[in-house]
């Protein structure tokens, strides 16, 4: 395996690079990354963008080796990298958008301890051992993954029981409710919230030192941009019998990219709303974390 590039820099939060390559069309990538840094800068801390880009895995990317990685996925020479196949990827010299288990597994070899990230893999609906990699990331690495709980086309109540059973604390962010993507009440509670980002970074930076495993805190979608649960069933459905040919790792992405057209781009309005948050929330969270208190 090829050295990891590490670019230290104070109070850093992850990106992953799964988001840029498959979560939204590529027209909206370079703007939306612009505004999660942006966001993360904002609240007194440094973007951290993870990937793999031609065999190298890289935390922390400069501007031209984003450049050279949105290059390639528009060319569709990219990967989607989980930890079971990052390092195949890696020795095969391949271009990989990580993961949430993915990146933070990097994210944790570099010191990065916070994470900014849209939802969770998880359990899939109707399968039995269809089960993100994410959800047992976390009882490996310790980092904080800021997130709208788990993605609204998986089992997002079978999702936060396997949280449980794996032993993942999973806190809100002003939310007595655990998230599901695009709604703001997946079906099941959380461990603990929290009203203020003091205590909650307090929280965090203590239970990753106990435990030295990861942490999930999840904060809703903005309320205006919560998708209706009759619009959301609708879509989903319509979406699911457009993307039935799908299999495995491009399943969630076909997905994704269905709904975003049966509903008009409100999905994605969504998406694109709720990840900035969390790019926010995280970088105070890192703020607070690396010492120099951040804004509450």
């Amino acid at each position: 395996m090829r050295s990891l590039i590490n670019r230290p820099a104070p109070r850093r939060v992850a990106l992953e690079t799964t988001l840029l390559a498959h979560g939204v069309p590529s027209a909206d990538v370079p703007g939306l990354a612009a505004d999660l840094a942006a966001e993360i800068r904002g609240a007194g801390a440094t973007p951290c963008v993870i990937g793999v880009l031609r065999g190298t895995p890289i935390v922390g990317m400069s501007d031209a080796e984003l450049a050279g990685f949105l290059a390639d996925a528009a060319g569709g020479g990219v990967a989607k990298a989980n930890t079971s196949n990052l390092g195949a990827l890696i020795a095969r010299g391949r271009t990989a958008a990580t993961t949430v288990s993915a990146t933070m597994e990097l994210a944790s070899r570099a010191g990065v301890r916070v994470f900014a990230t849209g939802g969770l893999g998880g359990v899939h609906r109707g399968a039995t051992l269809d089960v993100s990699s994410d959800l047992t990331a976390f009882t490996r690495f310790p980092v904080c993954v800021v997130a709208s709980g788990a993605k609204a086309i998986l089992d997002v109540p079978a999702t936060r029981e396997a949280l449980e059973a794996l032993g993942v604390p999973v806190v809100g962010f002003r939310a007595e409710r655990f998230p599901a993507f695009y709604l703001r009440d997946g079906g099941a509670g959380v461990d603990a919230s929290f009203d203020d980002v003091l205590s909650l970074a307090s929280y965090v930076g203590e239970e990753i030192a106990r435990t030295s495993r990861g942490v999930l805190v999840v904060q809703p979608v903005p309320p205006e941009h919560e998708i209706s649960a009759p619009d959301w069933s609708r879509w989903l459905a319509a979406a699911e019998a457009r993307a039935s040919e799908a299999r495995g790792r491009d399943v969630t992405p076909a997905l994704l990219a269905a709904l975003h057209e049966v509903s008009g781009g409100a999905t994605l309005r969504a998406n694109l709303a709720l990840v900035r948050a969390n790019a926010r929330l995280a970088g105070r969270i890192a703020a607070v974390i690396e010492g120099d208190g951040g804004s509450r």
